[in-house]
């Protein structure tokens, strides 16, 4: 009888609060939609039979995480479609050199490439924004803003001329800063310096004082190793590992304030999207999403460990706050006279801009408790 009654009760409890959800949710209406449900409920296409086999060239090389991440995106899509849809990933240089990706999507030589909107800054100024903006989205920032702020729907709007269609499809997160034999915290440390670093913050160095080559990633060892160049960054800690610069510098000097988040994407010629029956768009599409969150949880567990290992080697330094905010304002005027130049910038990082804005308010209430381990936080190491 106990047990009836304990049962009864329970019940009774699920019952009641329900209905406190209910009229909750009847006082003010719900709050957020999913406008993908009432197209998912109503699905007017049939599955396709027939089996597609597209080939994917890349930026990338063997060996980088960059080109597993490629290669993980190809594999979901073969798993969701049970074989399907077969997609061959080629590094870059097997097919075409990773240099000739774009205009090889553009004009239909291949149907699908993976690689980074930050490559194509000399086809539209604009995609740099798409890829990392220097003090700009965070990755969790980027994600919001890519699938809830209209920032997929700017991208693709970007490509269409190109005869592209695209999805973010690899999201790595912060970068690492620059490796150095030079310990510098202040401005003044680098001024003069010779650096490696591509994209907007090699104007923003140059402005700075400093000297500025966008090296390859694969010359970029040797630079550091002969004296060419002071300081070098490349990517995130897991995939600079493997380059070995700590067997050559003494000093990492954070934070990596040019890549707060970086973007990869696929490119899809367009005539080759069109083709696709309705059922493998859906395919890719949702393989795109999955690959995006995916690596970024991977890269970042992946970062974990490899920091551990740079640190039995050189030492880390931080930029002091003076010196970040300056940069940080540098920035600011560099930002601001692109968007005077190139609308497509102005555009695109004004959508940001309000984003973070709007943002703002979240982000500061949530504050104060990162989960550092215990005798950090009690020390008093309550934020980021």
């Amino acid at each position: 009888m106990k047990k009836i009654m304990t049962v009864a009760l329970s019940i009774i409890l699920v019952i009641c609060f329900t209905a406190t959800l209910s009229l909750a949710a009847e006082k003010r209406g719900k709050f957020g939609v999913d406008p993908r449900h009432d197209m998912a409920k109503r699905v007017s296409f049939k599955p396709s039979t027939e089996k597609v086999t597209w080939k994917m060239i890349m930026s990338w090389t063997k060996g980088q995480l960059f080109y597993d991440m490629a290669v993980h995106f190809c594999d979901s899509v073969r798993l969701v479609s049970a074989g399907r849809f077969d997609i061959k990933p080629f590094s870059a240089g097997e097919l075409i050199p990773s240099n000739q990706v774009f205009d090889a999507i553009s004009q239909g030589s291949y149907e699908i490439a993976h690689s980074s909107p930050l490559y194509w800054k000399g086809k539209n100024e604009a995609f740099v924004a798409f890829a990392s903006v220097p003090f700009g989205l965070d990755a969790e920032g980027y994600n919001i803003w890519l699938y809830e702020r209209g920032g997929v729907k700017m991208l693709q709007d970007l490509y269409k001329p190109y005869n592209i269609y695209a999805l973010p499809a690899g999201q790595t997160g912060q970068e690492m800063g620059l490796f150095s034999n030079k310990r510098a915290t202040k401005m003044s440390d680098f001024q003069g310096m010779r650096i490696r670093t591509p994209g907007w913050y090699m104007d923003i160095m140059n402005n700075l004082g400093a000297s500025v080559s966008p090296l390859p990633g694969g010359e970029v060892y040797l630079a550091l190793e002969r004296g060419v160049i002071d300081a070098a960054e490349y990517s995130t800690p897991a995939i600079n590992y493997p380059m070995g610069f700590d067997e050559i510098t003494k000093y990492s000097i954070q934070p990596g304030v040019h890549q707060p988040a970086f973007l990869c994407d696929v490119i899809i010629n367009q005539a080759a999207w069109d083709k696709l029956p309705e059922d493998l768009k859906w395919i890719i599409n949702i393989c795109a999403m999955e690959t995006q969150l995916w690596s970024y949880n991977w890269i970042n567990a992946l970062n974990a460990q490899a920091i551990k290992k740079f640190k039995e080697k050189i030492e880390f330094v931080t930029m002091d706050q003076e010196t970040r905010i300056n940069f940080r304002k540098t920035t600011k005027v560099y930002m601001d006279g692109l968007k005077e130049k190139y609308p497509d910038v102005k555009k695109v990082l004004d959508s940001q801009e309000a984003f973070i804005a709007e943002f703002v308010d979240w982000r500061d209430a949530r504050s104060g408790v990162t989960p550092w381990p215990y005798e950090m936080y009690i020390q008093g190491r309550t934020n980021e």
